[in-house]
């Protein structure tokens, strides 16, 4: 089974998109910060990560470049799933090492179209 870790710390964005991924056939591990996202990663590697920039604690910038430097994890591919618009922002996310970087509000039928397509 496809597995996906949703990290974002607004809970109606968990709820829906845990559904989504549930529907289509994921096991999903939820997160609400960066540090809850790297506790998960040492017991359980999933094949993509939805990554919010702007969380409580830990943020999502941190935690790319955490996940970038573990050789464990190299394979695991990860969007960047953010409020932040700005063309810098898009650039940053992905100069940092994101695999894809998708801007709120989204399509879940877009997002869960190119999770599949990262993960293929």
């Amino acid at each position: 089974m496809k597995k996906i870790l949703i990290a974002d710390d607004e809970h109606k964005i968990i709820m829906t998109l845990e559904y989504a991924f549930r529907k289509a056939g994921y096991e999903v591990f939820i997160a609400r910060d960066g540090s809850e996202v790297l506790e998960i990663l040492k017991t359980q590697i999933p094949d993509i990560i939805l990554l919010d920039i702007m969380m409580p604690n830990v943020d999502g910038y941190t935690t790319l470049a955490e996940i970038r430097k573990n050789e464990a994890y190299r394979n695991i591919k990860v969007i960047f799933l953010s409020a932040k618009t700005g063309e810098a922002d898009i650039a940053k996310g992905l100069e940092m090492g994101a695999d894809a970087y998708v801007t709120k509000p989204y399509s879940i039928k877009k997002l869960t179209e190119q999770v599949e397509n990262l993960i293929k």
